[in-house]
């Protein structure tokens, strides 16, 4: 019987098929949806890269259907057993940090950000620009005004900070989208991988909603354009945290505060007391701190100690405890609140706890922790833990999850300018070298836990922590993974290009088993064009070439992902690695395979199984040549598949699932009764694709939820005939 099949559902499922396929079930829908359509057409017809495409590709099919009642059957039941998409339900979220409890005047702003949020509509998108210089206060305003408006955006707050990014100049305008729907509970694995289509995901999600985003510490418009809401009931503050740039927004300038608020604020957080006491300098404390809150804040913790201010006493010339002493260290901005701010508050710590202040400060390390700090500063992880303590005392660092700290932007730069003339660049350079090497360290041990089988990751360290399982050592790269990537810019900063290549490559099991592409993706850069500067057509030229190229293809970056590929290949052919080649060409195979370009990945897959069985037996890469080769069988029946030639891609298919079952790869053999099921079913033989879906439910884990999902519906696709 003939099922209509409307356009506008075709189109819809064309989507998200199309924006969904980070995941590996999302790829095997993929690929049986390319099957499907190279089926219903009667040719090659290429993935569609962009909305317009999928939404020309559904019109095509949509017109075949009504010429063939069968496959109009076979794509009304894949519609309803995969479940109609649509647009995921929008989660609350977190919410915005707490308010400052303390929080003086801003009236002014604050009604200006109101007025924003609740004029009306009028077509015009509700934002708002909110600046002023380092410190002032541009984030307490912001996250005042969503406590005092809560009510107003029953749909939930949003918050993303850009100033924890490891690169220069913050994340790019689809990393800062997909902190925000992440925020929104996208799954990783429904997360679209181009930039345009995670707009057009966020649209939907807050179509006819009420809701805050606030994104804090933008760099430039283009983090944030894309933010810029379509829905009337959406409004979006964008805080940035000194000059102002060109955004179409209602511009909020934060001021200084007043003397007068000035010293209530002082008054507020310090207690009346402890400002009585001070009743002789607070008239010269409130100048110095210009109505800057940092600088207030930082004074108030001042107050209650019984030490004048000043630097401690017997703190002198080389003593490390600031500018105060004239000479190199005289800072340039002496009368910029902040600036002032730190140097009094560092000359005020220990003289050694000042000179881990500035020697971290010299990474701009996101995460550092006791163990990092006591590798930059050279001391004991005890005696850098309560180095910590006292720097967050002083207002210097600022505690983050799991016992980690950061330098607020506008302090970290003072500490770093102020580094080498207190202590000297020997001192600073090794400083350096010793964090790059402990978080070189971390990340080799924990890559070697993650893939301890893999030829891609280097052996595990002699010294250092070892981690016990692929588990753990994956937790660690997720933790690790802002600082490795600062790690790989600071080493290329100072000129270490072999500790640049080593960090870069031990990203490789993160970004296969957990993604993180738009985390990874600026290191990766920078080390492929380094290893082609410096290591130019070498095995470690190949395996960075490899990771970018699989980095730029999961980001939908189709032709550089292309390019690199090629890079790769080039790389280990000239240097004679005969499975680096092979495996480079394999990953071209499936590029091609997931962009339903099924006659050029078999081509590529040959060629790949020709170079395969080049290794001899006792070369390099001979123990790894029989799983890799069923692997190849598994990709090649797959390919195979999708050319309509479906008894090649049924003997492939088994021999795969021959292999995998004899090494007890009870995932594998899954995986590869899968595609033997959806073969089969496409030729009909749907009484034994129903045989391999039993078998391969059995050999799953029950945590493996979507796979056992797509099961079913493809048990459903084979029970119902058509």
């Amino acid at each position: 019987m003939l099922e209509v099949v409307a356009l506008s559902a075709l189109t819809a499922f064309l989507m998200s098929v199309g924006n969904g396929a980070a995941g590996e079930m999302g790829k095997q829908l993929l690929l049986s949806t390319g099957a499907l359509v190279r089926r219903t057409t009667g040719g090659r017809t290429p993935l569609p890269a962009s909305p317009e495409e999928r939404t020309e590709l559904a019109g095509l099919v949509h017109a075949r259907l009504g010429r063939d009642a069968r496959l109009a059957d076979e794509w009304a039941l894949v519609l309803r057993t995969h479940g109609l998409p649509g647009t995921p339900a929008l989660a609350r979220g977190g919410g915005l940090p707490p308010a400052p409890r303390h929080f003086t005047n801003r009236h002014g702003e604050l009604r200006r950000l109101a007025r924003e949020a609740t004029r009306p509509a009028d077509g015009r998108p509700r934002v708002a620009l909110l600046h002023g210089p380092p410190g002032i206060g541009t984030t307490a305003a912001a996250l005042r005004l969503g406590a005092e408006q809560h009510a107003r955006f029953p749909d939930g707050q949003f918050y993303v900070d850009l100033r924890d990014a490891a690169t220069d100049g913050g994340p790019g305008p689809g990393a800062v989208l997909a902190r925000l729907l992440r925020q929104m509970g996208v799954e990783p694995g429904l997360l679209p991988a181009a930039a345009a289509d995670r707009e057009e995901l966020y649209r939907r999600l807050t179509a006819d909603r009420r809701a805050l985003v606030v994104v804090d510490h933008a760099t430039s418009p283009a983090q944030v354009r894309g933010l810029t809401p379509s829905a009337p009931g959406v409004f979006l503050i964008v805080v940035v945290s000194g000059r102002p740039f060109a955004l179409e927004a209602e511009r909020v300038e934060v001021g200084p505060l007043s003397d007068r608020h000035a010293a209530r604020m002082l008054r507020d957080l310090a207690g009346a007391e402890e400002v009585a006491r001070a009743r002789t300098r607070l008239p010269r404390l409130v100048r110095q701190c210009a109505g800057n809150a940092f600088a207030l804040r930082a004074a108030a913790a001042r107050l209650g100690t019984e030490e004048p201010d000043g630097p401690r006493p017997g703190a002198g010339p080389g003593s490390g405890t600031g500018p105060e002493e004239g000479g190199p260290g005289e800072d340039p901005e002496a009368n910029d609140p902040v600036r002032a701010a730190v140097r009094t508050a560092t000359a005020r710590l220990r003289p050694a706890t000042a000179r881990m202040c500035r020697l971290a400060a010299l990474g701009a390390w996101p995460g550092l922790d006791a163990p990092l700090a006591a590798a930059v500063a050279d001391v004991s992880p005890d005696e850098a833990t309560g180095m910590l303590a006292e720097a967050v005392d002083a207002r210097l660092l600022e505690p983050t999850a799991g016992e980690r700290h950061r330098f607020r932007p506008e302090v970290r730069r003072y500490l770093a300018d102020t580094a080498g003339p207190e202590l000297g660049v020997a001192e600073c350079s090794a400083a350096v070298v010793r964090g790059l090497d402990t978080v070189l360290n971390r990340a080799l041990h924990a890559a070697h836990a993650a893939l301890p089988g893999s030829w891609r990751t280097e052996p595990a360290p002699s010294d250092g922590t070892a981690y016990g399982d692929e588990a753990e050592g994956l937790g660690v790269l997720r933790t690790e993974l802002d600082n490795v990537v600062r790690a790989v810019s600071l080493a290329d900063q100072y000129g270490h290009v072999t500790t640049a290549l080593r960090l870069a490559r031990a990203l490789w099991p993160l970004q296969l088993k957990a993604g993180h592409w738009d985390d990874v993706l600026p290191a990766l850069r920078i080390a492929a064009r380094r290893a082609d500067a410096h290591e130019p057509r070498t095995r470690m030229a190949g395996a960075l070439h490899f990771q970018l190229a699989h980095c730029l293809d999961q980001l939908g970056r189709r032709e550089e992902a292309d390019r690199a590929a090629l890079a790769a290949v080039e790389c280990e052919r000239a240097a004679g690695h005969l499975r680096g080649e092979a495996s480079a060409v394999e990953m071209l195979g499936l590029f091609h395979l997931y962009r339903w370009d099924h006659p050029a990945a078999h081509e590529r897959f040959t060629e790949a199984r020709g170079v395969y069985e080049r290794i001899a037996s006792g070369q390099e890469g001979s123990g790894d040549l029989p799983r890799a080769l069923a692997l190849l069988d598994r990709h090649e029946g797959r390919a195979l598949r999708g050319m309509d030639r479906l008894e090649e891609s049924r003997r492939l298919l088994g021999t795969a699932v021959g292999f995998f079952e004899r090494t007890g790869e009870a995932y594998n053999t899954a995986r590869a009764l899968t595609d033997l099921a959806e073969t089969l079913h496409d030729a009909g033989m749907d009484t034994e694709a129903l045989a391999h879906i039993t078998r391969a439910e059995r050999l799953l884990d029950p945590a493996a939820v979507p796979h056992r999902q797509y099961l079913t519906a493809l048990r459903a696709r084979c029970e119902t005939p058509v």
